[in-house]
Formats: structure tokens, C-alpha cells, sequence
């Protein structure tokens, strides 16, 4: 299986489904008159991300993933979202960028040396480790982050 097809595919599901279970957050907040700020300011403990962060670090996973396994520049995005519009905002914008990647460009990713930062130090790995012992398990927290905090 191609690290595209590994990829790609998936990180679409699961954009799609992060922005299903926000606005099923952003409803019972209207619904309960919580203010979304309040819904978005939650974690699951003091030390953890907010809600907007884990949304964020999700989609950051899913685009620098995809960017690097393409050989790609990666696109930033500024970490300012502060309502549920603007977090499905940042979800769309990262599926696009995601999904308008050519399946062309991860060819010989597999064996590619990716160079990405943890803590401000740079790590590499070939890019069939990065995306399945580093990069998807990430993702997969983040995302379960944002679940488990709206479950709470």
C-alpha cells in the first residue's frame, strides 16, 4: 500500500468526521445556552490541550504529514481560532490542502528521509516510520483528545 493511500484517504475521514462532532458540540452548546468559548476552553486535565488545541494540533498533524510525505513546502496556519466557526474553518482548509496533493508526489516516500521538529530539535525518520509510528498515532490521539473532552 502506498503512503498515500495510507494517508491521504484517512486523514480525510477523519477531518470530516472531526468537523461532524464540533458542530454536534457547537449544537448542544446553543441548545444548553453554553457559551462556545467555554466548551472550547475544556481539557481533560489542567495539563493537557484545550479543546481549540487539539483541533488544531489534529489538522497540524494531518497537513504537515501529508506536506512532508509529499516533498512538499508546508502551508502554516496561525493559531488563532477562538469559535467553532473558525476551528471548521481550519478543518476545510486542511482537508483541501490534503486532499489536493497528487498521489504522484509520495512516490518513494516510503524509504524518503523526513526531517521534522519535536520539542525545537529536529528528528528524522524514513518516511514509512514517520507516518505509521509517529505521524498517524498523533493524529489518532488528537483526535481522541477532542472526543474525550466533549464525552466528558
Amino acid at each position: 500500500m502506498s503512503l498515500y493511500t495510507a494517508s491521504v484517504p484517512v486523514f480525510s475521514q477523519y477531518l470530516d468526521s472531526l468537523s461532524g462532532i464540533l458542530a454536534k458540540a457547537e449544537a448542544f452548546a446553543t441548545e444548553k445556552k453554553i457559551a462556545p468559548e467555554v466548551l472550547l476552553g475544556l481539557r481533560l486535565a489542567p495539563d493537557m490541550f484545550a479543546l481549540s488545541r487539539q483541533v488544531q494540533v489534529a489538522c497540524d498533524f494531518a497537513k504537515n504529514t501529508a506536506g512532508r510525505l509529499a516533498a512538499v513546502e508546508l502551508p502554516k496556519f496561525p493559531d488563532e481560532e477562538k469559535t467553532f466557526a473558525e476551528l471548521q474553518e481550519r478543518i476545510a482548509k486542511t482537508k483541501a490542502y490534503v486532499t489536493g496533493l497528487s498521489a504522484a508526489a509520495f512516490e518513494g516516500a516510503e524509504t524518503r528521509a523526513i526531517t521534522f521538529p519535536i520539542g525545537g530539535k529536529p528528528h528524522e525518520m524514513d518516511g514509512a516510520d514517520y507516518l505509521y509510528h509517529f505521524a498517524l498515532p498523533n493524529f489518532y490521539f488528537h483526535l481522541t483528545a477532542v472526543y474525550a473532552i466533549l464525552r466528558a
